[in-house]
């Protein structure tokens, strides 16, 4: 990263990402933050879970960042009914007119695009729910023993509604473990909420200009992979994941009380790719403590199941985040 063109590049780059973000912005107000976690989750090569109760614009979100990346984009609502070949896609039998030769041919489901929408993911089975983290998971699609590569880059936004229950199948916290970030959505401001009444019923629509194709979504992926991440960021990383283990001697008391289970590996793994592409992001070729704060919780929430004790007291997971965070301190260099 030393060369002039080098450097140049990741101006660009940089650059390039700001005015991605100010494209967004044209179509949806407010909700910075949440814009923030799915660039960054775009950024770290991850897959995002966005919840939040219907009406706060979570489809829009994701169609104004699908407008401004030109990438495939395919929304799919999950329902009771979904079947896997649904989305995956199935073998048709063709018969050739001319000779009268059958054969089978792989016909491609939804999933086979850059930017797939999962719009209530919590509303279809568990059949249909693990064929869709198999393919985040894998980045391929196996059947019929034969395996195809989805496209690069492939980048999986779900929603799921947290209010309605009834009839939902909650992911199980093995799946949602495959998620980089659970991201919520909450209510607007009162100036927002002006804003978006104001622009959503007259007669003009914002249109979303394009500002990245599928060549610079990779290169800008590549590169948030060079960010630096000190050691002793490292180290602070590791413990806090540690310490959101009731039995680990680290753990402060919020975890002894009110986690059954904590964090596996693969948190430490998103929180340091998290960090690492939130730096680029605000223009920074190395990740910080702020990074880790700012993102812990949205890296952690869905990777602590609580107690029973918790669930009693009301408690909610990012409380228990917010106690690692003040509990476990930065290593001395």
């Amino acid at each position: 990263m030393h060369t002039p063109e080098t450097e140049a590049d990741v101006a660009r780059q940089i650059e390039r990402l700001a005015t991605l973000r100010r494209a967004i912005a044209t179509a949806v107000v407010g909700q910075e933050a949440v814009v923030e976690q799915l660039l960054i989750g775009l950024l770290a090569g991850g897959h995002c879970l966005i919840e939040g109760v219907p009406g706060l614009g979570k489809t829009l979100l994701v169609r104004s960042l699908a407008q401004s990346l030109d990438l495939d984009f395919r929304r799919v609502q999950f329902t009771p009914d979904l079947m896997p070949s649904d989305l995956l896609g199935a073998e048709l039998l063709e018969e050739d007119r001319g000779t009268g030769h059958r054969a089978f041919r792989f016909q491609k489901g939804p999933v086979f695009t850059h930017l797939l929408l999962a719009d209530e993911l919590n509303r279809t089975p568990p059949k249909t729910q693990a064929a869709l983290l198999e393919a985040m998971a894998e980045r391929t699609v196996s059947y019929a023993g034969t395996t195809h590569t989805l496209p690069a880059p492939f980048f999986v936004l779900a929603t799921q509604n947290p209010l309605e229950q009834a009839g939902t199948y909650p992911l199980p916290e093995a799946q949602l473990d495959r998620f980089l970030l659970h991201v919520k959505v909450a209510y607007p401001e009162e100036s927002e909420e002006r804003e978006i009444l104001r622009q959503t019923t007259g007669s003009a629509s914002a249109a979303v200009p394009r500002v990245m194709d599928a060549g610079d979504v990779l290169a800008a992926q590549a590169l948030a992979r060079e960010i630096h991440v000190g050691d002793d960021l490292l180290t602070w990383i590791t413990r806090l994941v540690r310490a959101s283990r009731p039995d680990d001697a680290l753990a402060p008391a919020a975890v002894r009380s009110y986690v059954r289970w904590g964090a596996g590996p693969r948190a430490g793994q998103s929180l340091v790719l998290a960090s690492k592409a939130r730096a680029l992001l605000q223009g920074r070729l190395a990740a910080t403590r702020e990074d880790v704060a700012a993102l812990a919780a949205p890296v952690m929430r869905h990777r602590l199941l609580l107690s029973f004790a918790a669930e009693a007291e009301g408690k909610q997971a990012d409380e228990v985040v917010a106690a690692l965070l003040l509990a476990v301190p930065f290593p001395d260099r």
